[in-house]
């Protein structure tokens, strides 16, 4: 079954668009795991239906796919916008138990994403890891957020950077950090990662990206960073661009290794 549309948010106080892929067949007596898969920057609730073979995934699974809508946001609670980190952790969840048989166990419990659906899974998965069993993250952005934000101060406004990145990317600092681009720990994966490890609850990580993709040296350093916290984890690289081919490659190898 393939369902979109809307459903209205009281986190985001209007309607937003979100779409919902399960298994082909009936499972009369378990409840089906759950997996919350995000989109990037220039996405929609709709990308991964279009763009991926997810249906064909799902129909052979036991998994329930919920795909939220969360414009440019970076999954932030935004500081001139809207509270989607608040609603994708919380009030989603929520709304999918009230209406879909999925399993409430952190176990099974899935949340997927790539680019900037990438940091959304990990900051989503690290910041509540009593709540997510398992997170994959594809060609991440943001994975050194403070990083970002300085870069972004120094070099947003240059002919090169705006060219490779848009124009609009500064305006979506400011909506989801102010003015100030105000960072705080609870925003960065490494801090996030660091956490969770005390706590002794770390979900199953599973990392890849593209030999070619722009964030590749990225996905090496939060590899390493994550080995020197003792954090497990798997990643996987191969030959790939920041493109939907290897987006859908990535999700098949997720599924495939978290059972879903």
């Amino acid at each position: 079954m393939r369902l979109t549309g809307t459903v209205y948010a009281k986190t985001l106080e209007m309607d937003t668009g979100i779409s919902i892929v399960t298994p082909d067949h009936f499972q009369p007596k378990e409840p089906y795991k759950v997996a919350y898969l995000l989109h990037g920057l220039c996405g929609s609730s709709r990308t991964w239906l279009e763009y991926s073979m997810l249906p064909v995934y799902a129909g052979k699974g036991n998994t329930v796919y919920v795909m939220p809508e969360v414009g440019r946001s970076f999954y932030m609670d935004m500081a001139y916008g809207f509270r989607y980190f608040t609603y994708v952790t919380e009030e989603l969840p929520a709304i999918c138990k009230d209406i879909f048989r999925i399993s409430a166990e952190r176990e099974d419990t899935a949340i997927i994403g790539g680019s900037m659906g990438g940091y959304g899974a990990l900051r989503c998965a690290l910041s509540r890891p009593g709540q997510y069993g398992m997170c994959a993250a594809f060609s991440s952005g943001c994975l050194f957020l403070k990083e970002g934000i300085e870069e972004l101060k120094a070099n947003g406004m240059r002919q090169e950077y705006v060219e490779h990145f848009g124009q609009q990317l500064s305006r979506d600092f400011v909506a989801a950090f102010g003015e100030s681009y105000e960072w705080k720990p609870e925003y960065e994966i490494t801090e996030l990662a660091a956490r969770a490890k005390k706590q002794g609850v770390v979900p199953k990580l599973f990392l890849t990206c593209g030999t070619s993709d722009y964030f590749y040296q990225d996905y090496k350093r939060i590899c390493q960073k994550f080995e020197a916290l003792g954090v497990s984890f798997t990643a996987e690289e191969w030959e790939a661009q920041h493109d939907f081919p290897y987006f859908n490659d990535a999700l098949k190898k997720a599924v495939e290794r978290f059972g879903l």
